[in-house]
């Protein structure tokens, strides 16, 4: 996969020189033309590739795992939202059958810790809960996105949002404890290319970040944890306010909720 990365960089930077050599051929450049991003840009038209990160709004419901694709490490959107309904929970994404034994065993969790969530016991008695990857078809290493999902539904229950430049690794047991995950040097890299700034993983996979180049981790701050009442405080950010319900206390602030 990373060899046909390169091939494709060597192609677009090919282009570039040919390009150019033929606008300093007609005099339409000076000899001496300096390559900058404005002029790659005018050479080969606007980027093909834009980072989903960069197109995502801060919402409560909206999470980012990590996962391994076919191209390497890539970032996994966890969406979720609710309707007025009578208790279904829906799954879409052409997700794989482990992704979807994830959602349900998150949903299943955030179920069984609601007074510790100070969520109403009964919550989703009266609407249906939708979950969607709309990228997960995409993803080869599938087992890496349960915790991320945890990460959704919470967030849109207690209308906290994701801070922004967190991603989230790992999967999840129905006790609470978080499972470490393959693939974590391409998903680092994934998400370092993409901007994210702090990355929540499972503990046991510490070892796997000796692989990590040093300049990378540089960057980057890493959160390690074994079980899902680590994780809420580190990625949420302040709830906010519901208007379809004055009366209705405010969800607690990330920081105090423990499941």
């Amino acid at each position: 996969m990373y060899k046909r990365q390169v091939r494709n960089l060597e192609r677009e930077i090919a282009a570039v020189c040919r390009d150019l050599t033929v606008k300093i051929a007609d005099a339409t450049a000076p000899p001496h033309t300096s390559v900058t991003a404005a002029l790659v840009r005018e050479l080969l038209g606007p980027e093909k590739h834009h980072p989903e990160l960069a197109e995502r709004k801060l919402s409560p419901g909206v999470a980012v795992g990590l996962s391994v694709s076919g191209a390497g490490g890539d970032l996994l959107i966890i969406e979720a939202t609710r309707m007025p309904g009578k208790g279904e929970i829906f799954i879409t994404g052409s997700l794989r059958n482990v992704m979807k034994e994830s959602a349900a065993t998150a949903v299943s969790f955030v179920r069984s810790r609601a007074e510790r969530l100070r969520l109403d016991p009964e919550w989703l008695k009266s609407i249906d809960l939708h979950l969607h990857v709309p990228r997960g078809g995409s993803a080869r290493d599938a087992a890496s996105a349960g915790v991320a999902m945890f990460v959704a539904v919470t967030s849109l229950l207690l209308r906290a949002p994701v801070k922004p430049h967190v991603a989230v690794a790992g999967e999840l047991t129905l006790r609470g404890s978080v499972l470490p995950v393959g693939g974590i040097k391409d998903q680092v890299l994934a998400a370092h290319r993409a901007g994210i700034l702090e990355i929540v993983l499972p503990a046991g996979n510490a070892r796997d970040l000796e692989e990590v180049p040093d300049e990378v981790k540089a960057d980057l701050r890493f959160h390690l944890v074994s079980r899902l009442d680590e994780v809420l405080p580190l990625v949420l950010a302040e709830p906010e306010p519901d208007p379809d319900a004055e009366d209705e206390q405010p969800a607690s602030p990330a920081g105090q909720a423990h499941v």
